[in-house]
């Protein structure tokens, strides 16, 4: 379910952590697989990401929400609800000057009308990109047993030829990049 429910989870912390284009420096992922024969992916999970800016994103199975912590208190947000801590987080005024972020209601009717308007859409390629790798460092750190180190820049790890390994297989002939 990494690359699945995971990436929905992700994306939203990649976002409200100004990483749409980046990604995590060391991956520590631990998982419990099912056993061998019924598929090869964690059925739980427990992946802590930390990035370049000091960000922890610390990644469970459990919950299904996507929770920002911070100094004055946490916003937890998840489909059609969102919670803080406290309450009065959520009708602070946000000021002409501060980020104000894209609104989109119906990602799919915005894909469309960014076709027309040749607009941005709210959730790009390499937004999509970045948050599926954001899933794929935690399964390789998953299947290796150990953190490993990326660099974000280069989508390369760091001294880790075992990992490189992990992110592709051999093409098919005649197919080759």
């Amino acid at each position: 379910q990494m690359t699945n429910w995971g990436a929905h989870y992700l994306d939203i912390a990649q976002w409200g952590n100004g990483a749409d284009d980046t990604g995590p420096v060391e991956i520590d992922g631990k998982g419990e697989f099912p056993p061998k024969g019924l598929f090869n992916t964690a059925d739980r999970v427990d992946i802590k990401y930390t990035y370049a800016n000091g960000v922890l994103l610390h990644l469970t199975t459990s919950g299904g929400h996507t929770r920002f912590e911070g100094t004055a208190g946490w916003v937890d947000v998840t489909r059609g609800r969102i919670k803080a801590g406290p309450e009065s987080l959520l009708k602070v005024k946000i000021k002409p000057n501060e980020i104000h972020l894209y609104k989109s209601r119906d990602h799919k009717q915005n894909f469309l009308d960014c076709i027309k308007s040749r607009k941005q859409p709210v959730a790009d390629a390499e937004i999509g990109h970045r948050s599926a790798s954001v899933c794929h460092l935690g399964n390789i750190s998953m299947l290796l047993g150990r953190p490993v180190k990326w660099d974000p820049k280069k989508e390369k790890f760091i001294n880790d030829a075992a990992a490189d390994q992990m992110i592709g297989r051999p093409m098919r002939a005649p197919w080759r990049l």
